[in-house]
């Protein structure tokens, strides 16, 4: 009997803890619709410290007494193939008062699958309020809902299959005030309980990241008015909420609101529609979208007061820096920053028009340059990412990317070994110091390093996957990028073996790349360069960029290979990143440097202020060609690591190196952000003769100083130094040199 009550017991409490999710008392849900729910809470006493779980498919809206709170809650599912993410607020801010609350939530149900969402078959919510680490119950008669009866999908060209968002209508006539405290909501039906599985929401998994930044509204940089068409143009490329105030309009005339991307990539993303009421009103659209200029599309019978615009977006600082004396590197630098911050959201982007989706070969590219440009909190939206590909992880032990998806399946096997590598989930480490992620996701990275298998030659088996992609663009010798990929994913894979003290694997995985290396350059080098028998194109540049910094390139073939890279451009922005990396890594810094202003000249000319996924745009480019692609973004991560030579040594930059290589530079500057506000900052000035540099060094760091070449006498805080200390201190050194005499 005793057994049987506490089964009961836990019966019920499991019931508790899984019949949570507050849904609308209807079964059958239409894709882009929006929901109102409301109740209220009754709190004793004022409370010093609250905690709100607040979990929604898809996006959510939430008020507390009338106050906004939250504007825009919630990610896109999800952490894996069944859950859900939820939101927590644990602080001593929320507005609750003592006596009776009103909680209002808006929920915007996306109802369809995206390259970057899994659909769940129910809107809805999760609410668990805490105060003073007590629960707060709802009111007797709990929660009630409603199809908020303003918001619509307007006709006309549907947002493309990638993308989970609806285009959203807004119909001023209709719209209610519910988020009021004083709103009667006595109509509205009763809201039905169900259990997390019923919903089809599963377990929830907290936010990882951080709540959006919201930079308020703001005046555009100017407008124009094109016949019916109110350009609004923004100072550069953002992810915006567009805001209309009307002085005077006629009821039913309809306003259409897009930006000058809305086919970016050549296909549709979104647009919003507001149909207006009689008289003065204001509109802002709750779905973000983004580009140079917003299109106010006006009808006859609306006059127009006021158009503003709201930037949202990831919160983090662009707290790193590059400049130098050449104006079109800064430029080029300054584009690459702005595009990476443009493609962070939910989860970092490969563009945020036409996908919005979490491609890994993007993301690699992304993860380095944002310990350059960013702060710390960009790191957390790497270690969600990281953790998403490999809990994403199928029973056969292969990955695929993008992932969260609903309707994207296919693994890109070159693009998952640049994941896991050297390049991915390592210089994630290098750069965080976060080994809780590398234990986290080793036992996964094992399972899917050992689905690769090499045949009686010794070199690697190309898997196909479900697409076997390279690169954009021509030439591609897939041989030869299928076995360096994999060497560089051993490197990586060894590495964090290491780390954890999984000797084995370390020793196998570097046996396996060491012997790949040999039998690679005696099968496919010809005398100049890399070949492989069933390569039908010209020579690939990309193929022997990576040969170059995987190791497998002897050091004495780097000047047979330099004019290669003078002569051969077939790489896409993506891969172009191990291009410039190749020829800095062999010593040529001029070289990287000409061929990154030649290959980048129409990006940095253009007035667009982001870069680009090919050389052209649309139909010029490769793979669609949007304006706004962060795998283009490599020459930040080139200029600030090693022309500015600014690189971790050990992980979360404790130790790190200044080894400026400033070719025909003579001014460097340059701002490395690390974790707490500190900054690692290096002033470099040097004519024929001179040269004096400045380095900043944190607390808690140390820094190794390699003078730039062909300066080896110094002085150092006014004392001459032929032997420049292995380690800088934390402080301000300056320091001062003069070529060596014997040097031409």
């Amino acid at each position: 009997m005793k057994r049987l009550l506490i089964i009961f017991f836990l019966a019920v409490m499991a019931g508790n803890v899984f019949s949570q999710v507050i849904v609308p008392p209807e079964t059958s849900f239409a894709p882009g619709s929006w929901y109102c729910f409301r109740t209220k809470i009754k709190l004793e006493r004022q409370p010093r410290e609250t905690e709100l779980r607040l979990a929604a498919d898809s996006k959510y809206w939430l008020w507390i007494n009338g106050q906004l709170v939250v504007n825009e809650g919630g990610l896109k599912r999800g952490p894996n193939p069944k859950d859900t993410y939820c939101d927590v607020l644990a602080t001593n801010d929320l507005p609750f008062d003592k006596g009776d609350n009103t909680v209002a939530v808006l929920v915007w149900y996306f109802g369809k699958d995206g390259f970057s969402h899994r659909n769940s078959p129910t809107p809805g919510i999760f609410f668990s309020l805490e105060a003073d680490g007590q629960p707060c119950p709802v009111a007797a008669d709990g929660w009630r809902t409603t199809v908020h009866p303003a918001f619509y999908v307007p006709k006309g060209e549907m947002p493309n299959f990638r993308l989970a968002e609806s285009n959203i209508g807004f119909d001023a006539a209709s719209d209610i005030p519910f988020m009021q405290a004083s709103y009667d909501d006595h109509t509205w039906p009763v809201a039905r309980q169900c259990s997390l599985k019923e919903a089809g929401w599963n377990g929830l998994v907290d936010r990882p990241i951080p709540f959006w930044k919201d930079f308020g509204l703001k005046p555009y940089a100017g407008t124009e008015q094109c016949g019916d068409t109110l350009k609004a143009f923004l100072p550069y490329n953002a992810q915006v909420t567009p805001y209309i105030r009307l002085l005077d309009a006629e009821a039913g005339r309809h306003i259409r609101i897009l930006t000058d991307n809305y086919r970016g990539g050549s296909a549709p993303n979104v647009f919003a529609e507001y149909r207006t009421k009689k008289g003065r009103q204001e509109f802002e659209c709750k779905g973000w979208m983004n580009g140079h200029c917003v299109y106010y599309i006006l009808p006859k019978g609306v006059q127009v007061e006021a158009v503003l615009y709201r930037e949202t977006g990831y919160d983090t600082r662009l707290a790193g820096s590059f400049v130098c004396d050449d104006p079109r590197l800064n430029i080029l630098w300054g584009k690459a920053q702005r595009t990476l911050y443009l493609t962070m959201r939910d989860t970092y982007m490969d563009c945020p028009d036409r996908e919005r989706a979490q491609w890994w070969g993007d993301v690699v590219n992304e993860l380095g340059e944002a310990f350059y440009a960013l702060d710390e909190q960009a790191h957390l939206l790497t270690r969600k990412g990281i953790r998403e590909l490999m809990d994403w992880q199928r029973a056969d032990s292969t990955i695929f990317a993008p992932v969260p998806a609903g309707n994207y399946h296919d693994e890109l096997p070159m693009q998952m070994l640049a994941s896991v590598g050297y390049y991915g989930f390592w210089t994630y480490y290098m750069g965080s110091g976060d080994r809780a992620t590398i234990e986290y996701v080793f036992p996964k990275v094992k399972k899917y390093i050992h689905v690769w298998k090499t045949g009686d030659n010794q070199l690697v088996i190309p898997r196909k996957g479900g697409w076997t992609w390279g690169d954009w663009g021509e030439n591609k010798d897939m041989d030869l990028l299928f076995n360096q990929w994999y060497i560089i994913a051993l490197d990586g894979y060894a590495r964090m073996a290491d780390l954890l003290g999984e000797e084995g694997e370390s020793e196998w995985a570097r046996r396996r790349a060491d012997t790949l290396r040999s039998v690679f350059h005696r099968t496919y080098w010809n005398g100049r360069f890399y070949l492989s028998p069933s390569h039908q194109g010209k020579p690939d540049d990309r193929a022997q960029a990576l040969a170059v910094v995987s190791g497998t390139l002897p050091d004495s073939l780097y000047p047979v290979i330099r004019p290669f890279f003078a002569q051969t451009r077939h790489a896409s922005p993506y891969m172009e990143k191990y291009v410039l990396e190749a020829l800095c890594r062999m010593g040529y810094y001029q070289d990287a440097m000409n061929r990154m202003k030649l290959r980048y000249a129409e990006m940095i000319d253009s007035p667009l202020t982001t870069l680009w996924e090919g050389w052209g745009i649309g139909s010029k480019g490769y793979g669609g060609g949007t304006y706004n692609h962060a795998w283009g973004g490599g020459p930040l991560t080139i200029l600030s690591q090693y022309v500015a030579g600014i690189a971790p040594l050990s992980p979360a930059f404790e130790d790190f190196s200044v080894a400026p290589h400033p070719a025909n530079l003579n001014k460097i500057q340059c701002v490395v952000p690390l974790a707490g506000g500190r900054e690692i900052r290096l002033d470099l000035d040097k004519s024929e003769k001179h040269c004096s540099i400045r380095i900043e060094v944190p607390k808690g760091c140390k820094a190794q100083f390699v003078p730039p070449a062909g300066f080896d006498c110094w002085t150092v805080e006014g004392k001459a130094c032929k032997q420049f200390p292995k380690k800088l201190t934390p402080g301000v050194w300056d320091i001062k040199g003069l070529r060596c005499p014997t040097r031409p």
